[in-house]
């Protein structure tokens, strides 16, 4: 499978693989670069992660959790930070909910346990590098839960009591089907628009409502009563 497969001859996607395992992430950035993805840079702890994305600025951040020098939460926080338009899809071993939760926090577009098979990651980096939220099965309804746990708390004040921004009718209609958890190509499939457009109109609407990431994003929406309930997808996307 490449990169190019649904794209016919747009550009490979560019990636960067940090591991504090060498073999492995040797293994993992040769698996990636023979499915068409232009791997970019690899790091092996949080700081040299950290120097090297700012520098390399890969479309997708293929990121462990467990990092000497700085943790990836940490690596997570201050890349995307530095670069909103990056995509991180942690890859861990740990399928612990307080390590998804944190992660996700931090900016964290999916999370895939290292038990997934070649053919999954690859999958799982071409979607992260398009905007959808990708999740090993499981994981994404404790992820869509976490979101509404976090609608319960009251949010800051808007900057001088400002009135929220106005969005179009069309980035509200996207913001409450980002809400149940359909995933950016099932909003396309919804609403009869290309991918590409969801992607514009969510982060149009991120700039608007000054959000950094879905988490804030969905939170926003169900604050704002725009979600009709849960709806995790079943193949593991969120």
């Amino acid at each position: 499978m490449t990169v190019g497969d649904d794209h016919g001859d747009r550009p490979a996607v560019t990636v960067m693989v940090v591991d504090d395992h060498p073999m492995w992430r040797e293994a993992v950035a040769r698996d990636l670069a023979e499915a068409g993805f232009t791997v970019v840079a690899t790091a092996g702890d949080g700081p040299e992660a950290i120097r090297r994305a700012k520098a390399a600025r890969p479309q997708v951040l293929v990121l462990d959790l467990n990092l000497p020098g700085a943790s990836g939460v940490r690596v997570c926080k201050e890349v995307v930070a530095g670069d909103p338009a990056m995509r991180v899809l942690v890859l861990s071993a740990s399928g612990e909910h307080t390590d998804v939760l944190e992660a996700v926090k931090s900016g964290a577009t999916g999370y895939l346990l290292k038990s997934a098979g070649r053919e999954e990651l690859v999958d799982a980096v071409r979607r992260t590098a398009v905007g959808d939220p990708v999740f090993t099965p499981g994981l994404a309804g404790l992820v869509l839960g976490e979101y509404r746990r976090l609608a319960t708390v009251p949010p800051p004040a808007a900057p001088g009591g400002a009135a929220a921004p106005r969005l179009t009718e069309r980035e509200t209609e996207v913001l409450r089907l980002v809400a149940k958890g359909l995933s950016y190509k099932q909003i396309a499939q919804r609403l009869v628009i290309s991918h590409r457009t969801v992607q514009n109109h969510v982060q149009n609407t991120l700039g608007k409502l000054q959000l950094h990431n879905r988490v804030e994003l969905v939170r926003y929406a169900i604050e704002a009563g725009l979600d009709d309930g849960p709806q995790a997808r079943k193949d593991g996307a969120m």
